[in-house]
């Protein structure tokens, strides 16, 4: 146990006191700083199986075997290697997602990475790269903070992966995405985002996982994604908290509600 977890645990009774912890959905009171309480945990919608082989996409259909793909997945293989969504999008996930990005509380980095890092399998000693979906400098000048490269941090701590925290780059500003269609998002993010040239040498060969907070149509993790192959990366996955999936390739799966969420639209696939 390092010296900082040792003063933190020591300060947690005083922190406690002075703020108590606060559900932060509902505001219920809790156990410890950062944690749900239990009706806003049975909130949350967890991907489950089966799924699909190609993207993970929970499909609703039980006699469905693992190795099949989505209806998405057939007619259009993605380009990543995977997909690890901690929720699927639902009111409950959109709050939350919101709470940190928008309302700043960067705190929640940790409750959320540690959902994430339920969905990503172990992989040893062969640690994957850990990228965060990256800003342009106004956007990150203007919130103060990137929320992927958060999350990425913490699934470090979790033995998730090494941190890349600058693998990519966003070289020009693009405009909001909420309510264009997928081919408009594609075209607003042509050429917007590559990989940092001092740090290409570094992704070649590796694993790499694409960390994001939500995952909507996927043109900016396709981004991400191309430039991220370009650099002859091993493998690419992505790992996001919440992930919006509509009933477009699901077998007898519901239709999420709308994403409302500044900048997210709803899209079949979210691949």
């Amino acid at each position: 146990m390092t010296l900082g977890r040792n003063i933190a645990d020591g300060l947690k009774p005083i922190v406690d006191l002075v703020y108590p912890p606060r559900c932060p959905l509902c505001g219920d009171a809790v156990a410890d700083q950062g944690g749900l309480c239990a009706d806003c945990w049975r909130q949350l919608e967890v991907p489950g199986e089966p799924a699909c082989s190609a993207c993970n996409r929970p499909m609703g259909d039980t006699t469905v075997k693992g190795y099949e793909r989505c209806f998405v997945c057939e007619a259009d293989p993605p380009m990543h290697d995977g997909i690890h969504a901690a929720t699927l999008y639902n009111d409950a996930s959109r709050k939350l997602i919101l709470t940190y990005k928008h309302g700043r509380k960067i705190a929640l980095a940790r409750l959320l990475a540690r959902l994430i890092a339920t969905k990503i399998p172990d992989s040893g000693d062969d640690l994957p790269l850990l990228v965060p979906v990256p800003l342009h400098r106004w956007r990150l000048w203007t919130r103060g903070f990137n929320q992927a490269a958060l999350l990425a941090q913490e699934l470090a701590k979790l033995g998730k992966g090494q941190v890349l925290v600058d693998g990519l780059i966003r070289r020009k500003r693009t405009p909001s995405l909420g309510g264009l269609g997928q081919r408009e998002r594609e075209r607003a993010l042509r050429g917007a985002i590559s990989v940092r040239s001092s740090r290409a040498r570094v992704i070649a060969g590796r694993d790499v996982i694409l960390v994001d907070d939500v995952l909507t149509s996927g043109a900016t993790s396709n981004a991400c994604v191309e430039a991220i192959r370009g650099a002859e990366a091993k493998s690419v996955r992505v790992a996001c908290f919440a992930r919006v999936v509509d009933g477009a390739g699901m077998r007898g799966g519901k239709k999420q509600p709308e994403n409302t969420t500044p900048e997210a639209i709803t899209t079949p696939g979210a691949t």
